[in-house]
């Protein structure tokens, strides 16, 4: 059985995104040590899942991307979900070995819970789940993700998109693991 992971970065005071969905603050907050551990945790996936919103953001940016992270975000299966339809992604005449990993996604497009556990049920390395506040939302609400690593970056937004809200009952998480890094990020592994 695969285990769900979810990786998501947000600010001290909760926000995964600014007040209109800004997140220009992960870039100026991090340092070689968390970024060298971004990449680290990324190859650890065995496939990559994010919703629809998050997917036509990703995939025009990455296979063209010479940041750290591009070599396992183009290299690892990718699943896309998707509530109101998907089309694909047109990512032109690029038919590198980058950009076919892009335009290859498995598309999910059924009850999130019974595409989970189907994802689950496999064989494999873990599923790491990225992304919006909306998908995580969704995500959370299913009771089936395993692991949450939350990438808390040193910056008060006061306001912009949670995705703890809307939980109806408490979620009772055990601290498995706090890395510190240089910048003042931290990362905080709660198994559930």
């Amino acid at each position: 059985m695969r285990k769900l992971q979810m990786k998501m970065s947000m600010s001290i005071d909760g926000f995964v995104g600014g007040p209109n969905g800004e997140k220009d603050w992960l870039f100026k907050t991090g340092d070689a040590q968390s970024k060298a551990w971004v990449v680290e945790q990324a190859w650890d996936a065995g496939l990559i899942i994010m919703g629809r919103k998050s997917f036509e953001v990703m995939a025009p940016y990455w296979p063209t991307s010479t940041d750290p992270s591009a070599a396992p975000m183009n290299e690892i299966p990718k699943g896309v979900f998707t509530q109101k339809g998907f089309k694909g992604i047109d990512l032109g005449n690029d038919q590198s070995p980058a950009a076919t990993s892009w335009t290859n996604a498995k598309v999910f497009d059924g009850d999130l819970t019974e595409e989970i556990k189907k994802l689950k049920a496999g064989e494999g390395k873990p599923i790491t789940a990225i992304g919006g506040a909306g998908f995580m939302r969704s995500l959370i609400a299913t009771g089936l993700v395993d692991e949450f690593r939350l990438v808390i970056h040193p910056v008060v937004l006061g306001a912009g998109e949670p995705i703890f809200n809307g939980i109806t009952i408490p979620l009772y998480l055990k601290l498995v693991d706090v890395k510190v890094f240089p910048g003042g990020t931290t990362v905080h592994t709660y198994g559930s």
